[in-house]
């Protein structure tokens, strides 16, 4: 199997790595962006030279658009295409070798996963599952966040020097999103750990040793559902994993890749969501005193938070036919990147979008959450939680300041903290 992954991974990361690199070299902004010269906010450098560029401009091969109009026009039109593996827009000889090499496993960023599926595929997967994650279902939720919450910031007391990533940010999610799969709490730490391994994968031009690690855990990861769900096919209980198993409708293929999905993405978005809210809230100490004169701003803090820096920059979609937009001619097969970065600070939509602004009326309007059949699925659960976790924490320890700056995340298009080491009361 490792051979057929290297082969995987030359044609997914290995030569659009040295492509990007070569990019980057001759100061090209895409290739500036994707091998992490900057931390990708929306009011980057390389993000507004691509915006002075047009609306939706050809740069080394595709498109790109920073335009907030046209990036949820085309999350939203059917005749754009999610970006697979072995898309029929790639050459035959590309997608018979990726054919030939397909691993089995259940990797977020190819199919059966929701995440990169169309219709009516994608439509069957989200039908299984989507009244678990509806507004409606998420607020009889919201006890038992706060019970979590409360318990991790009582934990939170007793550590000196806590790291609000390890300790904090990422253990709220990881918990609320097992109970609802049905995962025992045990599996905590694995699960952090897989989440861990397996994001990178939504990136482009991965180094050859991060791509082999996170097939590696992947291994684990299908091992350890194909063993649950045969239980839940057993004995189904009343979690959401036995929705994909009920009926008989989907292939084991199909229940374990969604089954990894709903994990990965049920947490992964809120840690950095957290992260980032808290990195940006020490930053803006006149936000914080807004938000504790009126705490009834919490939501809407959290929604300028995914707007000012959010988790995912760039998404991508590939034209399957010819379409006319913007007085432009997008070929059929043509890739289209779609910086939600750029989008979420346009200036026809967000004024001085370099402003962080708790009360900003419009926040909500964000992108990074994606938008059409595609947007996020566990939206209202990342949202409850983030308003409920900061507000406690900032209520709890209203002297709470970092000790030193946060470490970012090495991946370049997920854009995290990996630790945030922090002292709750003043000296």
């Amino acid at each position: 199997m490792l051979f057929r992954a290297w082969i995987r991974w030359m044609l997914l990361h290995g030569l659009q790595r040295f492509y990007l690199l070569w990019l980057a070299r001759r100061g090209d902004p895409l290739g500036q962006i994707a091998v992490g010269s900057d931390r990708l906010l929306g009011s980057s450098q390389y993000i507004e030279e691509i915006r002075q560029r047009g609306r939706i401009p050809a740069m080394s091969g595709v498109r790109v658009t920073t335009d907030y109009e046209l990036c949820r026009l085309i999350l939203r039109d059917r005749r754009f295409s999610v970006v697979t593996p072995n898309h029929r827009a790639l050459p035959k000889p590309i997608r018979w070798v990726m054919t030939k090499t397909d691993l089995g496993l259940p990797n977020l960023a190819e199919p059966p996963a929701m995440l990169v599926t169309d219709p009516p595929e994608h439509t069957q997967y989200r039908r299984l599952v989507g009244q678990a994650f509806s507004p409606k279902a998420i607020v009889k939720l919201e006890e038992r966040i706060v019970e979590v919450t409360d318990d991790l910031l009582e934990r939170l007391q007793s550590k000196p020097r806590p790291d609000l990533i390890v300790d904090f940010s990422a253990q709220l999610p990881v918990a609320i999103i097992a109970e609802i799969l049905g995962l025992p709490a045990e599996m905590h730490s694995t699960l952090l750990k897989w989440g861990d391994t397996g994001a990178p994968l939504l990136e482009r031009g991965l180094a050859w040793s991060t791509f082999r690690h996170a097939i590696e855990d992947l291994v684990e990861v299908k091992r350890y559902f194909d063993h649950h769900l045969d239980g839940l096919a057993a004995e189904p209980g009343d979690d959401v994993l036995s929705l994909l198993v009920k009926g008989g409708e989907l292939t084991r293929r199909e229940q374990v890749a969604n089954a990894a999905l709903l994990l990965d993405a049920g947490f992964l978005t809120t840690v950095n969501m957290l992260g980032n809210g808290i990195a940006l809230l020490t930053r803006h100490p006149d936000q914080l005193e807004l938000l504790a004169a009126q705490p009834e701003l919490w939501p809407r803090a959290v929604e300028e938070i995914l707007r000012y820096d959010g988790p995912v920059r760039m998404t991508g979609r590939v034209a399957s036919c010819d379409v006319d937009i913007a007085d432009q001619r997008v070929k059929s097969g043509c890739l289209v990147l779609l910086s939600l970065a750029g989008a979420n600070y346009d200036n026809a939509v967000f004024p001085d979008p370099e402003r962080f602004d708790v009360t900003r009326a419009n926040a909500a309007d964000h992108l990074s959450f994606g938008s059409g059949v595609h947007g996020c699925l566990g939206a209202a659960l990342a949202r409850l939680e983030g308003a409920i976790a900061l507000r406690a924490l900032f209520e709890r320890y209203p002297d709470l300041r970092l000790d030193g700056p946060p470490i970012p995340h090495p991946l370049r298009n997920l854009h995290a903290y990996r630790s945030m080491p922090a002292k709750l009361h003043a000296d």
